[in-house]
Parts: C-alpha cells; sequence; structure tokens
C-alpha cells in the first residue's frame, strides 16, 4: 500500500509541470488556479464537518425512536475532529485522472487541467493543513475529562478482572487434569488469577496451544455477550479487551 501510495504520488509530481503548462494554454492564470483549489479545498473541509454533525443530529433524533449503539451524547467537538480528518489522496486523483482527455466528437475536454490542478491542491492542503494540524487539535480539545478517564478505567478493571475470572472458571471446569499436568498451564492460571494477562515468552506444547486459544476463543465469545446484553458497558472498552485477546492470540503462535 505504502509503494502504490509512493508511485501514485510520484505521478502527481510528474504529471504537474505538463498541467501548469495545459492551464497556459486553456487560458487560466497560476494564481486564479491556486484560488479555486483553496476554494474548493474550504468548500470540502466545511461540507464534512457539517456532514459530521449531521450524522450526529440525525442519530441523536433517531434514538427518540431505535435503540443506537451509544446513547451518549458526542458534544461539539467530536464531530468537528471527525470532519477535519477528512485528507484527500489517492482516490480523488483516481476520480481526476479518470476523465477523458478528448471527447467523443474529437474536441479536448474543457478544463481538464484546471480539474486536475484544483484535485492537486485540494489534496495538497488537506494533507499538509488538517494532517498537521490534526494532533493539536486533539490535545487541544481534550475529548475527555478527568472524571470521564477514571470512570472508563474503573470499569475497564471490573470488565478485565470478570473476564479473569470466567477465564479461570472454564479452565478448571473444562480442562482441570491437564491444569495439574501442564505447569505452563499454571503460570496461565496464576497470571490469571492476579488479574492479568500472559506477557512472558515461554516456550508451550501444541496441547497447551490448543486449550489456550479454546480459552481466549471463550473469552471473546463471553465479553460479545456481555456487550450485547448490557448496554450500559462502553463500547470502547469492549473493544480494548477484544483487542488484547487478538494479540495474546496471535502472541501464542509464536510461543
Amino acid at each position: 500500500v505504502f509503494l502504490l501510495n509512493g508511485l501514485v504520488f510520484t505521478l502527481i509530481g510528474l504529471s504537474l509541470p505538463g498541467i501548469t503548462e495545459g492551464l497556459k494554454t486553456e487560458g487560466v492564470s497560476f494564481y486564479s488556479a491556486v484560488g479555486y483549489g483553496v476554494l474548493v479545498t474550504a468548500v470540502l473541509v466545511i461540507v464534512r464537518i457539517l456532514a459530521a454533525y449531521g450524522a450526529v443530529i440525525t442519530t441523536l433524533i433517531a434514538r427518540n425512536f431505535i435503540t443506537v449503539a451509544d446513547p451518549r451524547n458526542p458534544g461539539m467537538k467530536g464531530p468537528f475532529i471527525i470532519g477535519w480528518t477528512g485528507m484527500r489522496g489517492v482516490v480523488s486523483l483516481a476520480a481526476a485522472l479518470s476523465i477523458p482527455v478528448m471527447l467523443n466528437n474529437g474536441n479536448a475536454f474543457p478544463q481538464r487541467n484546471l480539474i486536475l490542478y484544483i484535485t492537486f491542491m485540494v489534496i495538497l492542503l488537506t494533507m499538509v493543513v488538517q494532517g498537521l494540524t490534526l494532533p493539536f487539535l486533539i490535545r487541544r480539545f481534550k475529548l475527555m475529562t478527568g472524571e470521564e478517564e477514571a470512570k472508563e478505567f474503573k470499569e475497564y478493571k471490573r470488565l478485565k478482572y470478570e473476564l479473569a475470572a470466567f477465564a479461570l472458571e472454564k479452565l478448571h471446569s473444562q480442562y482441570g487434569k491437564a491444569l495439574e499436568e501442564q505447569p505452563i498451564l499454571q503460570k496461565i492460571a496464576h497470571k490469571w488469577e492476579d488479574r492479568k494477562m500472559l506477557t512472558e515468552d515461554t516456550e508451550m506444547t501444541a496441547d497447551c496451544k490448543i486449550i489456550y486459544l479454546n480459552i481466549i476463543k471463550q473469552q471473546r465469545k463471553w465479553l460479545i455477550e456481555k456487550d450485547r446484553k448490557d448496554e450500559k458497558i462502553d463500547e470502547n472498552i469492549i473493544r480494548r479487551l477484544l483487542h488484547q485477546l487478538d494479540m495474546e492470540e496471535e502472541k501464542v503462535k509464536y510461543l
């Protein structure tokens, strides 16, 4: 993906001199082309931000009639950040380059060079201006207050504890004999008892891997069921724990 993106932006650089020459042929000045590019970029950014707020407003209205994924009010900061992340790139360029050079009657496509130049300007401005200012805006907006962070951390610890307890119960009830015979499974059980996941690189037998992967699979199923039944649980915490299970599952392949 990085190579393809690099190739596309190399294509932009190679095409730009020819396009600027084409602007002169079409009678469009350099400053006018830049002005059009800045104007179109501003419109795109504003429309995306408005669309982000529109989606939130639609969700707030819809939750009065149907159950939505997250009942909390996102406020004014979140939609603005979502709107500001609308950097343009390869897709925009592909759309512009798909414009034919000639019409069916043999005449040149009108203002094709201007369209391409505006597209280049949009890509440049959104990636540079929006891309470089995005980290600053995220830090400046402080999307989550200290109280919300503390509440999320408390809920995360509680759910992680319940998840470890569930895994221990399954390990003892389904693999009690293997637990007595396999020292590595005993280590895993001790770590779960401390409400921690496996973090050490330790060699595991094939049987241990099968058991551990099966427990992780059941943990994942338990989390999904918990999320489905309890609407008060933060979706982000569920995703975070699922991600940890994915990481553990991936790690086991190399133990």
